[in-house]
This record gives structure tokens, sequence and C-alpha cells, in this order.
């Protein structure tokens, strides 16, 4: 028994090690990035979706799909807030084309996950800045040439989402959004934490190496694959990426996880069934699945 005990005292002394490291070198990009989604959610984002819903007067063509993601990116809403807008835009005239990028776009970024990828490194912060990009500008692209004279979308039965952001104070405003983003962000941060810790422990690195290193298909294939299950929550991830890298993941496989997983979280799934049905839901995941492994192979050989 006193043996048994021994064993677990060094064992947590070594799980705290490893928790208290990432804790230390992720929790400042958390609390920034939580500071600057609530800023742009309190002041800008009624300003980000009055530019996108204004482009529906302008004659850009296909090049509109451009705009349309980079102020998908800029959005703060999550799918289940983005949907309703887009379907409000859509009954306005809007471009489904323009539509597709934009929602494309903002399922897989947004301004604080951006912050957080900053804790990545400036490399994989710019490989996943610019795969979410080509992302949207695909799909929309996609969208114009197969779905030019029907509908992709079936928005019906989403409505606008009451704004909680009302208080008349501002600084009480921001102050609650803050704390909701907190709440909400918190629990898989830390959870992720504790899961890099326990990789960092207990999983050998060669392993890593040998499944998600290097230049080989499988591993961004690998990485592609446990995006969908392991994503739950953007900040929560960024401890197990940053863990993964550092015991030689590639940053194609990386990148190829940072596609598929938000793109196929369960929450934005469901949204997403319900607004496409069932034959349109299966050429999303199939689109997002093949995007995200030869952005991968891409990035292996370029990065």
């Amino acid at each position: 028994m006193a043996e048994l005990w021994t064993v677990l005292r060094r064992e947590s002394v070594y799980l705290w090690y490893f928790f208290e490291i990432q804790l230390r070198q992720i929790f400042r990009y958390w609390v920034i990035g939580m500071a600057i989604g609530s800023f742009i959610s309190v002041f800008a984002k009624d300003r980000i979706h009055g530019l996108f819903a204004g482009m529906r007067k302008k004659k850009w063509g296909l090049l509109g799909i451009v705009p349309a993601c980079l102020l998908g990116i800029a959005s703060p809403l999550c799918m289940y807030g983005t949907i309703p807008i887009a379907a409000s835009f859509r009954k306005q005239g809007m471009r489904e084309d323009w539509l597709a990028a934009f929602m494309m776009a903002s399922i897989l970024l947004n301004p604080q996950l951006i912050v957080y990828s900053a804790a990545l490194g400036s490399t994989a912060l710019a490989a996943r800045i610019i795969s979410c990009f080509l992302c949207g500008i695909f799909a929309g692209l996609l969208d114009h040439i197969f779905y030019r004279d029907r509908d992709f979308f079936t928005f019906q039965e989403f409505a606008e989402r009451e704004d909680r952001d009302t208080h008349p104070n501002l600084l009480i405003r921001y102050l609650l959004n803050f704390w909701r983003n907190g709440k909400a962000t918190g629990p898989y941060f830390l959870s992720g934490i504790v899961l890099s810790a326990l990789f960092q422990r207990y999983v050998p690195q060669d392993l890593m190496i040998r499944v998600f290193g290097g230049n080989e298909a499988w591993g961004v294939l690998m990485a592609a694959t446990i995006g969908v299950p392991l994503y739950a929550c953007g900040g929560g991830t960024i401890p197990l990426l940053q863990s993964w890298l550092s015991e030689g993941m590639s940053l194609g496989s990386a990148s190829a996880f940072m596609i598929t997983g938000p793109a196929t979280k369960i929450t934005n799934l469901g949204a997403l069934k319900i607004c496409l049905g069932w034959k349109r839901f299966i050429l999303y995941i199939l689109y997002v699945m093949l995007f995200s492994f030869v952005s991968g192979l891409l990035i292996n050989l370029f990065f």
C-alpha cells in the first residue's frame, strides 16, 4: 500500500509539472482571446454583419466570396448564431455562394480563436488562417459551380436569436459578455490542459512521430479523422495541439485537425444537418475531409 501511495504521489507531481507548464504558456492567450472576442461581440458584431448585409447591393459577382470569407472570420458568432443571421441575409436577397463562403469561414475561425492559436507559434497560426480562408473560398466556388440555379441551404426552421448584449451600460455589457465567454470556454480549456499533461506523461514521443510526423499522408489522414470526435472547443484543443506539435506532429497534420475539428463539432453538425438535409450534409462532410487532407499534405510540402 505504501509503495502504491508513493507511485501515485510521484505521478501526481509529474502531471502537475506538465499541467503547470502548459497553463503558464497558454493562459494569457486564453484571457486575451476572450477579451478581444467579447469586445468584438459587444462593439463590432453589428458593424461586421452590417457590412456583409450591405454586400448584396454590390455587383462583385464571384469575387464577393473573398470579402464574405474575411467577414466570416471576423464574425464572433458560433454556428447557431451564424445560421439565423445567414438566413436573414438570404431572405434579403444575398447570393448563396457568398453565404456559403461566409458560413464556412465563420465555422472554422473567429478572432478569439486566432488569438488562442498564436500560442502554437507564428507558422502554425499562419497555416491555420490561410487554410481556413481557402476552405471558405472553395466552399463558395463549389456552391457557385454546382448550385448556381438551385438552393443549397434550407433556412426555414431558423429564426434570428435574441441578442444578450443589451445592458445600457457598455462596460457592464462587456463584462457580462466576458463572464459568459469564460464560463463557456473555461471547462474545455482546463480539460485540454489536463489531457495535454496526460499525453506528455504517458504517450511516447516516438509514437507521435510515427503516427503524425513527417510528410506521410497517413499522418494527415489520421489527424483529420481524430478531429471529428475529439474537438469540442477551440480553446480546449490548443493545449493538445501545442503538446502534439512539440512531440513531433507535422504542421500539415495539425492543420488537418484544425479544419475537421470545428467543421465537424457535434453542436455545429446539429445545426448544419437542419439547414442542409441529408444529401447536402454528406457532401459537406466529404468536402471538409477532402479539403483538410489535401491542404494538410500541401502544408507539409511547403512549410
